[in-house]
């Protein structure tokens, strides 16, 4: 591996715009960041990576994941890697891999727990869901275009990779997610604090062979179509005079109920 970059190096263009999503989509390119997302990224083998871009220091501590990658590794000082990118990436390590181009959803074919979301618009509560739904045991993601991008750099950081790992699909909007899983046998119960809604707890006791939880924006959450079209609405109870809980605590709950009455 080389030394120390020149910041003029061509092979950099790319790492200059890591802070701008759109160059970056549509080139078909992603970025995972800091030594635990790209090791993951590595690991899961589900993405063709382009390049890594280390510090020697973080070339060091991943030097046997980077062999195994057979991608280019570009080394430079943490000052040519701020200077490239325009942000201090103190953990010294970025990759560029390639968006997936065809959409896999085998996965749904299977009697398991899905989440899905519609108009997460923060990529960090995207990443975060990610991440609580990998915890919980979740088979995958169904992501309306109204959310954040999973493979926006943030929502990756955040998830910790869990958007690497965990399979997700894209759909248009919520009424078609709905029909997309109700068509492969899910029971789709949407998460709302409306007064009304079945409680989580009794909707965990019906313990369906193939559930998917709904979860909608942060601020409005979801609307009332949408509401309708579900199979279920459910809520959290919680204490009178709070308005809701934040989507990726609301998820957490929700979803540690679900597992602990899965069907055996």
């Amino acid at each position: 591996m080389p030394g120390d970059l020149d910041p003029a190096d061509p092979r950099l263009e790319s790492y200059r715009h890591v802070g701008d999503p759109a160059w970056l989509r549509n080139r078909g390119l992603f970025v995972a960041e800091g030594r635990l997302v790209v090791e993951r990224l590595i690991d899961t083998r589900r993405f063709a990576i382009e390049s890594f871009l280390v510090t020697p220091a973080a070339r060091a501590a991943l030097e046997h994941q980077l062999a195994s990658a057979g991608a280019e590794v570009l080394v430079c000082s943490p000052t040519v890697l701020e200077q490239v990118t325009g942000f201090n990436f103190h953990r010294g390590c970025l990759a560029l891999a390639q968006r997936p181009t065809h959409t896999d959803d085998t996965w749904l074919d299977a009697d398991q727990t899905v989440m899905a979301l519609d108009g997460v618009g923060n990529p960090d509560n995207v990443g975060s869901l990610f991440r609580t739904a990998s915890a919980l045991g979740v088979a995958g993601v169904v992501v309306t275009d109204s959310c954040a991008d999973p493979l926006y750099r943030k929502a990756v950081r955040t998830s910790m990779g869990a958007v690497l790992q965990l399979p997700w699909i894209g759909v248009p909007d919520a009424i078609e997610a709905i029909a997309r899983l109700r068509g492969r046998g899910y029971q789709v119960a949407a998460l709302t604090p409306r007064d009304g809604a079945m409680a989580i707890n009794r909707f965990a006791s019906l313990r369906l062979q193939r559930a998917a939880l709904l979860l909608g924006s942060e601020g409005q959450g979801l609307e009332g179509p949408v509401l309708e079209a579900a199979d279920y609405r459910v809520r959290i109870p919680q204490a009178s005079g709070i308005d809701s809980l934040n989507v990726t605590v609301a998820a957490g709950i929700a979803l540690h109920v679900l597992a602990a009455r899965r069907p055996a």
